[in-house]
């Protein structure tokens, strides 16, 4: 009994379930949205629904906007940066080239208490070598009977050779030096030579660094070409006195070294007291001695440190490497975002269609 009170039919459930079907309801929310909006157009909305409006949160910026904005503002700085490494790379191996070819000169001074014996290469041409003595203390005496042969004590070599400039033979007499620096040793040579049809006369003459060079030499004509060819010449004239003093200069290169003579010639004229006739012979005075007891030497240093370049290198690469790892890694974030934004959107707008 209660079975068949109770009981209800298949088709009053359908029934209940027709009221109940979407198409009401989306008719029902039609029309209040409609209502809604004809409220809204009239200014008849409620206060409440105001409220609830203007207490509503604004649209939050997106988070993926300010993370591409900042990933691309790194992605300039450190584009600046590697174009500053690169500069750096650049200009450190500019300056280490610039080191290697143009290296810097150390000048020292050395203190001797002797010299090696210097060459003096004279070439008087008509002139006749009168007299060669050494003295001591810078003293020279006065001149006794100038113009005629006097006794000398100086150690000389005559050598003939053709010149390396001009196919002619030529005539050197070459004079050991002074040495004895610390009691300044000087040489005091005298020459005389007759009437000459030329406008300006002198006697040239050249240094070389070591007299025993020219004695040790096997072949000397050779060793004076070479000389001649390598070495400068000087000059002084006659009706004076020239005074020579001597420095003498190293110089250490990458390839080679050499040795060159710098001097300071102080010229003093010479007051003629001969009689008439003997004056038709002009007269040559040279003085040869050491400027100072201290040789000078010139080593050329490249200042160029290839460990402190390499290091700077090292730094500069390993700074590029980092750079361009980070830009690939922002590259991909940044393509990654823009196709989940892509998708995001695409699911969008596929919902609102």
């Amino acid at each position: 009994m209660l079975r068949k009170d109770n009981g209800r039919g298949y088709q009053e459930f359908n029934e209940d379930d027709e009221s109940l079907q979407p198409a009401d309801l989306y008719e029902d929310t039609e029309k209040d949205i409609s209502n809604l909006e004809a409220k809204q157009a009239n200014g008849s909305v409620p206060q409440g629904e105001e409220e609830v409006n203007a207490n509503s949160p604004p649209r939050k910026f997106s988070k993926s906007c300010v993370k591409n904005v900042f990933t691309v503002v790194l992605i300039l700085i450190y584009v600046l940066l590697t174009t500053v490494a690169a500069f750096l790379a650049y200009q450190t191996i500019t300056d280490f080239m610039e080191k290697m070819n143009n290296p810097v000169m150390s000048v020292t001074y050395k203190e001797v208490e002797i010299f090696s014996p210097p060459g003096i290469a004279l070439f008087p041409g008509n002139a006749r070598l009168l007299s060669c003595r050494h003295y001591y203390r810078e003293y020279l005496p006065p001149l006794v009977n100038p113009g005629h042969p006097q006794e000398g004590d100086c150690e000389m070599q005559e050598v003939s050779y053709k010149g390396p400039f001009q196919n002619q033979t030529t005539t050197a007499l070459v004079v050991r030096g002074p040495s004895d620096v610390r009691n300044k040793e000087v040489i005091f040579m005298q020459f005389s030579q007759n009437e000459t049809h030329e406008d300006f006369s002198a006697i040239s003459y050249m240094l070389f660094a070591k007299y025993s060079d020219l004695i040790n030499s096997a072949n000397r004509s050779e060793f004076m070409r070479d000389c001649e060819r390598n070495y400068s010449m000087w000059t002084f004239s006659g009706g004076f006195r020239t005074r020579v003093k001597m420095s003498l200069v190293r110089t250490s290169g990458k390839n080679n070294d050499g040795t060159e003579f710098r001097q300071e010639s102080a010229v003093v004229k010479f007051n003629d007291k001969r009689p008439e006739h003997e004056r038709t012979d002009e007269l040559f005075f040279a003085v040869f001695e050491w400027r100072d007891p201290y040789i000078q030497e010139i080593k050329l240093i490249v200042t160029a440190n290839p460990w402190s370049s390499l290091a700077i290198l090292c730094g500069v690469f390993m700074a590029l490497f980092k750079a361009a790892n980070f830009a690939k890694l922002s590259v991909q974030w940044i393509i990654r975002m823009r196709k989940r934004h892509l998708k995001n959107k695409a699911r969008e707008l596929n919902q609102i269609n």
